[in-house]
């Protein structure tokens, strides 16, 4: 039977270099305990948090991201709030990688930290944990004065989808911040069915950064709110393209047969992209009203949207 520590040495040996008064020593001791991917070894990366070398405490910071526990949690709990930068980034890239839900409670401990980098990193892991108990705090963090704390925020409330806590995520969508807004209908995906959910991301699809409208029309495709078709129809004259393609995208989806007089003259438009998903749309609403209009592009230059509204007029 082949060792399992064979290439990289046993835990044992390995950290016996931990004790070397070299910092480079101990940094590449670190490197190889992770490698072996040993629970054994996590006594020792852990252990490794503390010690007295900046790159040593990065290194065991980055190599316990490759592990899981109430220990790993507790010991990048404290790493994010180390003085020196690098280490704190290298918890806080970790702490996104957990999934042991016991290793929560020494997040939430921090979650009112005064630093608004710990804090932030701290929702990053309860976002990735998916545990109800760290709901109130993300409520509650919605108020943060730090925009990337409530944008983690609204992560954690998101990924838990529960319908009971809509409200905090419309809410969102009206933030000061665009990165707050810009989570916030994404996060409202899930919502389908929702009116109050699918009238705040139609208004989102006025907001003044374009992705926060890109988003807006992708996501009342996810949810299914044919009432927005009308203001997808008037997203159809964004000046930015992107935004335009994504409410074409969601017309289909929606099956809008009242949007297909508007969808029709996207076909002439001059961006093949655009061409090829207004006729995707009609084919996915399938109104024979547009049969015309979808017959006339058959010769189209593009090789892609003469395929598509080949399919489409099949459905047709």
């Amino acid at each position: 039977m082949s060792d399992p520590f064979e290439a990289f040495g046993d835990v044992d040996d390995l950290a016996g270099d931990l004790t070397s008064p070299d910092p480079a020593v101990r940094r590449l001791a670190l490197i190889a305990l992770a490698e072996t991917s040993s629970w054994q070894a996590v006594p020792h990366l852990v252990a490794a948090i503390t010690d007295t070398a900046a790159e040593v405490r990065e290194q065991a910071a980055r190599a316990l991201g490759e592990f899981d526990g109430p220990d790993v949690g507790q010991a990048l709990a404290r790493a994010v709030t180390d003085p020196v930068a690098a280490v704190a980034l290298a918890a806080a890239e970790s702490l996104a990688e957990l999934r042991d839900p016991a290793a929560g409670q020494a997040l939430l401990a921090l979650v009112g930290h005064d630093s608004a980098f710990v804090r932030t990193a701290i929702f990053r892991g309860l976002k990735a944990l998916q545990i109800e108990a760290a709901l109130p705090p993300a409520i509650a963090a919605l108020g943060d004065a730090d925009p990337a704390a409530r944008v983690q925020a609204v992560g954690v409330i998101g990924y838990l989808k529960r319908r009971d806590k809509l409200p905090a995520l419309i809410g969102a969508v009206s933030d000061g911040h665009a990165d707050v807004r810009l989570a916030a209908v994404k996060a409202l995906s899930f919502a389908d069915g929702s009116d109050e959910a699918a009238a705040a991301v139609s208004a989102a699809l006025n907001d003044s950064v374009w992705e926060v409208r890109v988003a807006a029309a992708e996501t009342i495709g996810r949810l299914g709110a044919k009432a927005s078709a009308p203001a997808l129809v008037a997203a159809l004259a964004d000046p930015l393209w992107q935004i335009r393609q994504k409410a074409l995208q969601s017309l289909g989806r929606l099956g809008a047969r009242d949007a297909v007089a508007a969808i029709i003259p996207v076909l002439g438009d001059d961006n093949p992209s655009l061409r090829k998903d207004a006729a995707a749309a009609l084919g996915e609403i399938a109104d024979p009203s547009a049969r015309t209009a979808l017959a006339a592009r058959a010769l189209d230059p593009d090789p892609d949207v003469r395929k598509t509204v080949a399919w489409a007029l099949g459905r047709l």
